[in-house]
């Protein structure tokens, strides 16, 4: 690791948390091409990488480590010198694969709406930049409280999404998510819901998350999350199909 690039001294790389189920990455297309897509926006040259590649080194490490059910994480830095630190040097961009087991969940899970807002004209909205500690912060901030994750809305005051996940709310039967347009990130489960469940985009308030009936949260280090209790208020637990939608984890 280069001590004076980029990536050590501003965070300039991108990242994608994978859920492994059964020793195999799950939804690895669509985690390759958000990568890909992200690295691109950020100016990180990974042209010495391809899919195929990439995806043999991160099967040879969930072996290697024995992940049957668990997370691995693909990172992509840019390991170029600094143009303010150092006398330039070549371009160079570092791929890193760790792996690890599945964090256990709480029984009932405790969501609280965040104080810390997104910024919809952010150049790094919508991109899973290692430049992640805003969202660490407003996650830190929940937990300070007695929350296990918070809903994070936009400069308008639109419903974007948890510090770190995905939320999705069914009112009268008929299923919601914030549309991509209120600076939630395009998360991979995210996007495996919408093409197995009907549900409707949104630009709206958090009015229409207290009036919910149920509340669930996505990501692929929590999976699909049913919420037990939006700030003061106890949410109904009943089984849906957006619980069922994930492989099994034992």
């Amino acid at each position: 690791m280069n001590k004076n690039s980029s990536s050590t001294l501003y965070g300039r790389g991108v990242f994608s948390t994978i859920s492994v189920f059964d020793n195999r990455p799950f939804v690895w297309a669509k985690h390759w091409r958000r990568l890909t897509a992200n690295a691109e926006k950020l100016g990180i040259d990974i042209s010495d990488y391809n899919e195929r590649s990439v995806a043999d080194s991160l099967a040879e490490l969930i072996e290697k480590n024995g992940i049957r059910n668990g997370l691995a994480r693909i990172t992509f830095s840019d390991d170029s010198p600094s143009e303010l630190w150092s006398e330039g040097g070549e371009k160079k961009t570092r791929l890193s694969i760790i792996t690890t087991s599945r964090r256990g969940l709480p029984e009932h899970f405790k969501l609280t709406v965040s104080p810390h807002h997104i910024n919809t004209t952010s150049t790094l909205v919508g991109i899973k930049s290692c430049n992640y500690l805003e969202h660490l912060m407003a996650f830190d901030e929940a937990k300070s409280r007695g929350f296990h994750e918070a809903i994070r809305m936009n400069e308008r005051g639109d419903v974007a999404s948890g510090c770190l996940a995905n939320v999705f709310w069914l009112k009268d039967e008929k299923l919601f998510t914030p549309s991509l347009k209120t600076g939630c990130l395009a998360g991979t489960t995210r996007e495996f819901v919408l093409e197995n469940l009907e549900c409707e985009e949104v630009e709206t308030g958090i009015d229409a998350v207290h009036e919910a009936d149920k509340i669930f949260l996505t990501s692929a280090g929590i999976g699909i999350v049913r919420v037990a209790m939006f700030e003061s208020r106890r949410i109904d637990e009943a089984e849906h199909p957006i619980m069922s939608l994930l492989p099994r984890k034992d």
